[in-house]
């Protein structure tokens, strides 16, 4: 049973320390930790890394979510790992887990991760939940999907309120989920 409230964040791999995206993803972490969120990741390199290093050095608590089909090790900024045996099993751990989420900047897997707990949220599936996207990278993603769908008259979840908020900064996505979640 968990206690924290926590922020699960996606991104890509790739960044290493140095790059501008880890250091915004290291920022995030700290910022996310000193708010008093426990932070959740994919467990490996890059953005994942560095929310999680952010997190530790924020004084927070870390979780990866580990599959043993990626086979590499948690990062060492991960306090407790779960492993999961495949990636769809990852995948949906992740979305379990989290209280709110944060879209870095990221590849395909990061798009799926955005496309997969944006669609859980709008139909429902899961409790509407505080979702934040980082910087405008996916904005182009966004717009796409908002004109396709709001142009229909069905009721769509975004028709209301917006369900991804696009924050300009690490701080902003850290109110935007601060003011949702109550803390």
């Amino acid at each position: 049973m968990k206690t924290d409230k926590i922020i699960t964040v996606f991104g890509s791999s790739r960044p290493q320390q140095g790059d501008a995206d880890y250091s915004d993803a290291r920022s995030l972490g700290g910022e996310l930790a000193r708010a008093g969120f426990a932070v959740c990741s994919g467990g490996y390199g890059g953005v994942m890394e560095a929310v999680s290093r952010g997190a530790k050095e924020g004084g927070g608590k870390t979780y990866g979510v580990t599959a043993e089909f990626f086979k590499p090790k948690a990062n060492a900024w991960i306090d407790v790992e779960v492993q999961m045996k495949t990636w769809h099993e990852r995948l949906f751990e992740l979305i379990r887990l989290g209280d709110g989420f944060v879209a870095c900047k990221g590849g395909t897997g990061t798009l799926v991760e955005l496309a997969v707990v944006w669609e859980m949220v709008n139909k429902a599936v899961i409790e509407a939940k505080p979702f934040s996207v980082l910087g405008d990278f996916w904005m182009p993603v966004l717009d796409r999907v908002r004109e396709v769908e709001l142009g229909h008259p069905a009721a769509w979840g975004e028709a209301n309120e917006r369900i991804v908020h696009v924050a300009a900064s690490s701080a902003d996505a850290v109110s935007h989920l601060v003011e949702r979640l109550g803390r």
